[in-house]
């Protein structure tokens, strides 16, 4: 009942006209964040701080959240039309939503991942209010070593993710590890694969090197095709036909259901969050679907799960921050600012000097997800009718979107020109049958886990048994490798236990008075 007076107190705050504005504005602002590549969300709330200071704190920090869980709401909009990820969390999104696209499904894709990131937002909103404040302790047990083993966790499940074999899979790790290190070194200092280029000391930017792979390589193939007319949908569609369908809708209710609980706990962990939420997902849905062979060709359950994760890993990752003070990412670093700047200092006390903030945030929560759903699914038709746009000027207007996003980062031609370098790369690999997607999750993970392992070994003196001593890292550990054997062992057994039971199968059926007889 405690929680439900709370929540009643969340609700008295937030449904006032000004917060109600607030959210509305918040909401709209980040599904554009998620559309346009290279902004993100992180630089739009930093760029909003010098507002919140005019702003209540409360309203100024359900803003924030609103730009937050919005993006992850807007990310999947271009990952699906024109597979080029908004944010670094949608890039899982772009293996089966722009095949969805492509086979005239793009508004099915597109009501999947809307209603499917609804559902996860309310789930982890409610998993906030009534378990959240209650399990944020786990957070505090995690160090730089349980992270450092979490990522690697991340990495063997990337391994699993797109097309091809397993050696051109752990190449593009390998690759996307290398183009991580490039940069000034964090705890040395030393410049690192920098070759005197200054733009080079801050490293490649994630939306640099997801417009190329995906955007770029992708113009270039359109290139080469024989497809003169159109884009991907060429034909009038109703009303109908732009939502999923009864079989779609079936199909997806238990990858969403799956995808927010996981996105949820998951969301929770420093260095989880929502993008290791979202392949995460799709790993699970892949290994136990019937049919894996689908995923990556427009797999329902490819869209939904990973969808439903990032957005209830992004909501959760909410309350380390305002139950512990720890910031999950740099999204919520940011917001975390908000809060010192406004004279609030998250932690375990901030419940009980603060609860109109805390039970307000979370009460905006629900509003902003209603906001968010009700904001993009009348639009649909409008998104699918981007795709009757002819291909040669579809391909145009994609080149100009990603220059426009490159040199809006750092009005920097040389982020342009990387990006392009980018796409001719991913055009290659591409074209030798290397998926990209795995080189990109692996740079997005790779810095951070650079990081972290070597944290760790400084607090294990250089030795790496330390990885083993802690509990948590240990399990982590012992996941990955029961991960990767696996498939193997099942490869490996599978045949001979398949006879085993058939020669069993037939000994029954020769033994006389058991009843039971060939039909």
């Amino acid at each position: 009942m405690d929680v439900l007076a709370n929540l009643a107190l969340g609700f008295s705050v937030v449904l006032t006209p000004t917060n109600l504005l607030v959210a509305l504005v918040g909401c709209v602002v980040g599904t554009a964040v998620g559309v346009l590549p290279g902004l993100g969300p992180t630089a739009t709330i930093s760029l909003l701080l010098p507002v919140s200071i005019y702003l209540d704190r409360t309203s100024s920090i359900i803003l924030m959240s609103g730009i937050y869980y919005g993006a992850m709401y807007g990310g999947s909009i271009t990952s699906i039309l024109i597979k080029i990820p908004g944010e670094a969390a949608s890039v899982i999104t772009c293996l089966d939503g722009y095949q969805m696209a492509r086979r005239g499904r793009a508004g099915a894709a597109l009501g999947i991942s809307a209603f499917a990131s609804f559902f996860a937002g309310i789930v982890a909103t409610i998993g906030i209010a009534f378990v959240g404040p209650g399990i944020a302790g786990v957070a505090l047990m995690f160090g730089p070593v349980e992270k450092a083993a979490l990522l690697f966790l991340g990495f063997v499940l990337i391994l699993g993710i797109g097309e091809g074999s397993k050696k051109k899979g752990l190449a593009m790790i390998a690759l996307g590890l290398l183009l991580g290190t490039v940069g000034v070194d964090l705890v040395s200092g030393e410049d690192r694969f920098v070759f005197d280029v200054p733009p080079l000391r801050d490293g490649f930017g994630i939306a640099v090197v997801a417009m190329g792979l995906f955007g770029i390589s992708e113009v270039l193939l359109m290139a080469e095709g024989n497809d003169k007319t159109g884009g991907v949908v060429s034909y009038r569609q109703s009303l109908r036909d732009l939502l999923p369908n009864r079989a779609e809708t079936l199909e997806s209710i238990g990858p969403v259901v799956r995808g927010s609980v996981l996105g949820f706990f998951l969301g929770l962990l420093p260095g989880g969050g929502a993008m290791m939420a979202s392949f995460a997902s799709y790993m699970m849905e892949r290994k136990i679907s019937r049919h894996p062979e689908r995923f990556g060709k427009g797999a329902v359950a490819g869209v939904a799960g990973p969808e439903a994760a990032n957005n209830a890993g992004a909501q959760a990752s909410f309350v380390p921050l305002l139950c512990l003070g720890i910031p999950a990412n740099a999204v919520i670093g940011v917001i975390m600012g908000a809060l010192l700047m406004a004279g609030v200092t998250p932690g375990p006390m901030l419940i009980v000097s603060h609860p109109e903030l805390f039970w307000g945030v979370i009460a905006s929560m629900f509003v902003g997800n209603l906001v968010l759903v009700v904001l993009n699914v009348p639009l649909v038709g409008l998104f699918v009718s981007l795709l009757r746009v002819p291909t040669a000027i579809m391909s145009v207007l994609i080149v100009v979107f990603c220059v426009i996003g490159a040199f809006s980062l750092n009005n920097s031609l040389f982020d342009v020109g990387a990006m392009i370098g980018f796409g001719v790369l991913g055009y290659a690999l591409r074209k030798g049958g290397y998926d990209v997607a795995p080189l990109l999750l692996a740079f997005v993970l790779g810095g951070m886990f650079e990081q972290n392992l070597r944290q760790g070994l400084i607090i294990g003196f250089g030795s790496p048994l330390v990885f083993l001593t802690s509990p948590i890292s240990a399990a982590f550990l012992t996941l990955a490798v029961v991960v990767t054997l696996a498939p193997w062992v099942l490869a490996r057994f599978r045949p001979r236990i398949l006879a085993d039971l058939s020669a069993a199968s037939d000994e029954i059926e020769r033994k006389p008075g058991t009843g039971i007889s060939k039909p």
